[in-house]
């Protein structure tokens, strides 16, 4: 089974890049923040609580988003992997991830990394924030305190993943297409199984 992990801070084009490579390699896009997002319209107490921290910044507690991810885990469905965009974001995430895909005979396959320079990353954001309408993309100092934050807890899973040999920085400066056939080549690269890709 391919399970990609797409990782990068806020702004980098994980969404994106990752609804492409799921269609590109027939496999289910995992989002925490998707998830989150729906909780949170839907006015569940999950989505009030989730909804204060996303406001400031903050992350959500490990076992919340791990329980989220199990459940998509369990659903019946036809696919060769998954594409987790945005998660695991910490190392303690990610040793709780690794758990949880033993229990279904799976591991991570590649961290695939998505570089952004911190300039380029605000005005992406603030440029989302006036069309998404998304509260947190719209405030520069949360932009910012999502970055730093980034960079104290969730860099660190570069070192993690490196240790494995599953680390693939790939640059994300250019075109969405540029960026996308980047990622495909380093995961075909990788990949060294045959992958039912879905047709154009």
């Amino acid at each position: 089974m391919l399970n990609l992990v797409l990782f990068g801070p806020p702004g980098a084009g994980k969404g994106t890049q990752a609804i492409r490579l799921a269609e590109k390699f027939n496999l289910v896009h995992i989002s925490t923040g998707d998830i989150l997002r729906q909780e949170i319209a839907s006015k569940t107490e999950l989505g009030r609580v989730a909804g204060e921290l996303i406001d400031k910044g903050e992350l959500v507690p490990d076992d919340v988003v791990i329980s989220m991810i199990e459940s998509r885990l369990k659903k019946p469905r036809c696919t060769v992997g998954f594409i987790f965009d945005g998660f695991p974001r910490t190392v303690a995430q990610a040793l709780a991830f690794d758990k949880l895909l033993m229990k279904h005979h799976s591991k991570v396959s590649v961290m695939l990394c998505l570089v952004v320079d911190k300039g380029e990353l605000v005005e992406r954001l603030h440029k989302r924030g006036l069309t998404s309408g998304r509260g947190d993309d719209l405030e520069t100092t949360t932009i910012e305190h999502r970055i730093d934050i980034y960079n104290e807890k969730t860099s660190p899973l570069i070192k993690y993943y490196e240790s494995q040999g599953k680390y693939f920085p790939i640059p994300g400066m250019g075109t969405i297409e540029e960026i996308t056939e980047s990622l495909i080549h380093t995961i075909e690269k990788f990949n060294t199984k045959p992958i039912a890709v879905t047709s154009k």
